[in-house]
């Protein structure tokens, strides 16, 4: 009986530690930005954001328009993002759809894949910088297979094979459904948007200080 009662009060314990634990992380990751269809807000916002970008851009050649285009659809630049979860008699809620998580919405072997492929072991999804270069890697494994080229006029075509998977994009799964060629069309412009409007502010966002190069 006793035994029984520490094995319940450890365990109680043990819930309210994971529980603060999951609140302060959640704490320290920065909210989405406030104005989200325009770059340079986004980017004074978040001046680190604009440097990690730029470290993508240098690394896969991806745009930054391209990159925070594709991030905006997927996650809204939030976090801890994840797919809603499904609805079991559509009252209760049920299992998530996939393992999507973070900025960048990759799923748990895509991402093993990437730390692999990368010798990035320590990358975490819901670290901007990390899901940044995770895009960009996998842009760059589209270019490959596919033939797709980065560019910014590829915003369609790149963000098609990003939801799908490689494999899908070949297979054309993306054909039989048509909100999400809208959707990949609505990334296409705000590409487009998004390298209007970096072309008009980049020179003036802030540089990286000479301590974190």
């Amino acid at each position: 009986m006793v035994r029984s009662k520490q094995c319940r009060t450890h365990f109680f314990w043990s819930c309210i530690i994971f529980a603060s634990l999951s609140l302060l992380l959640a704490a320290c990751s920065p909210s989405p930005p406030t104005h989200q269809e325009n770059i340079c807000t986004i980017f004074n916002e978040y001046p680190q954001w604009y440097w990690a970008a730029k470290d993508v851009r240098d690394r896969w050649h991806i745009p930054i328009s391209v990159l925070m285009s594709v991030m905006y659809s997927e996650s809204r630049f939030t976090a801890a993002a994840k797919p809603p979860r499904d609805r079991l008699l559509f009252i209760v809620p049920w299992q998530r759809p996939s393992t999507a998580y973070g900025y960048s919405q990759a799923l748990n072997q895509t991402w093993r894949n990437y730390q692999a492929d990368t010798g990035h072991h320590n990358a975490y999804r819901d670290e901007f910088s990390d899901a940044a270069d995770f895009i960009g890697w996998y842009s760059h494994q589209i270019a490959l297979r596919t033939g797709i080229p980065i560019s910014n006029s590829s915003a369609y075509a790149i963000y098609l094979a990003y939801h799908e998977g490689i494999t899908g994009y070949i297979n054309g799964s993306y054909r039989k459904k048509p909100w999400l060629v809208s959707l990949a069309k609505q990334v296409q412009r705000r590409a487009w948007d998004y390298q209007t409007q970096l072309l008009s502010c980049e020179k003036d966002l802030p540089q990286k200080p000479w301590w974190r190069l």
